[in-house]
């Protein structure tokens, strides 16, 4: 047992750094960097599997497009709530942006389809950095409530500005392609975004380590504080603000390409409070978390309906219509009993795990 343990320590459980180099690493323990390579490998096989028609189908991974983009979107949010602590409400506003500039970039002047997420996100950033000019002044609730102004205009504009966006019929939108390569089965589209979620992942973290997110998580925990030992509190809530649009710009925009079509229902308010819940309930300050809170919601109505359709086919096909409303209790209860009974999010439960088998099998485990 103890050379067990002392093989499993070594190889997963170490945390000790002989340089700074390996202190800066992001994955700064084998037990993370194990994990992030058995990932690797299992995208690898799911790629490989659905190559010759073995595992997963077209369905699959739409679902997996939904949860990258949506963890793209929810990444930004936690950038600015988890961790520089404004509060926002309007995160599905900034995700309408970055749609319907892209749409009209390349609908209208024939722009790549790229290079119009990225002007998509971009342009979110400028009008976070406008929604943000008012957290000078005000904070918390206030803030909130500016952030929610906001987006009822946005909602107003796309709905009723049909000249523009040709309200709620929305912009049809082509197929996309990236270096002349098609983008049109869900297989291909969720490689792409793979690789661009790993991307604004790594960025994330990067700006996080950096000197930008010290003084973003020194505002999140006492803004007085931090201006008094010489933090810039407003310049740098605008930079968290333009950060966490951009990334909602080009979660918008990305999403309008995969369902080919930018339409308001997308971008309303209910759906801000969906992205505030992924961030919610896998815990916030992590980036992981945001991870765990990603798949958890996006799942849940997915699984829901799957096992209302395996009722309907079992028992009796009116039960769709009698417990398809009920999806939406279920989903709202979970939310709710989770933040009751789990505050910390999914990330607790999973730091708990992890401190566990970190020491495993040692005795000296605590209770």
């Amino acid at each position: 047992m103890r050379k067990f343990s002392k093989f499993y320590n070594s190889l997963f459980a170490s945390t000790a750094v002989y340089s700074y180099r390996e202190d800066e690493r992001i994955f700064r323990t084998r037990f993370q960097r194990s994990w992030f390579y058995l990932m690797l490998v299992l995208m690898s096989l799911l790629l490989i599997g659905s190559a010759f028609d073995i595992g997963a189908n077209e369905y699959h991974y739409f679902v997996g497009n939904l949860i990258l983009i949506n963890l793209i979107a929810a990444v930004g949010l936690q950038l600015l709530t988890g961790f520089t602590g404004l509060l926002s409400l309007g995160h599905a506003a900034f995700m309408g942006v970055g749609a319907y500039t892209s749409a009209l970039l390349i609908t209208g002047l024939n722009v790549p389809f790229l290079l119009s997420v990225i002007a998509g996100g971009f342009v979110a950033a400028l009008f976070g950095l406008l929604v943000g000019v008012p957290s000078l002044r005000i904070k918390g609730f206030y803030l909130m409530v500016a952030t929610l102004a906001f987006q009822m205009v946005i909602e107003y504009i796309i709905v009723h500005w049909d000249g523009l966006t040709r309200g709620i019929r929305g912009i049809e939108l082509p197929t996309p392609h990236l270096l002349g390569l098609s983008l049109e089965t869900n297989q291909a589209y969720f490689m792409f975004l793979f690789l661009t979620v790993m991307l604004m992942m790594w960025g994330a973290k990067n700006i996080l380590r950096s000197k930008i997110g010290r003084a973003l998580i020194a505002i999140r925990d006492n803004d007085i504080s931090a201006e008094i030992i010489g933090i810039a509190i407003f310049p740098y809530k605008l930079i968290s603000f333009g950060l966490s649009a951009f990334y909602a710009g080009v979660a918008g925009a990305l999403y309008a390409s995969l369902l080919r079509t930018a339409i308001p229902e997308d971008y309303f308010f209910v759906n801000s409070i969906i992205l505030l819940a992924m961030v919610l309930i896998g815990g916030l300050g992590r980036l992981v978390g945001t991870v765990f809170g990603v798949i958890f919601i996006t799942l849940i109505p997915v699984l829901l309906d799957l096992l209302v359709s395996w009722l309907a086919q079992a028992y009796d096909p009116n039960v769709t219509i009698l417990l398809g409303p009920l999806k939406e209790f279920v989903f709202g209860g979970l939310i709710v009993l989770f933040i009751i009974f789990e505050p910390e999010g999914l990330v607790g439960v999973w730091i708990r795990i992890r401190d566990y088998f970190r020491i495993w099998p040692l005795p000296y485990i605590s209770e």
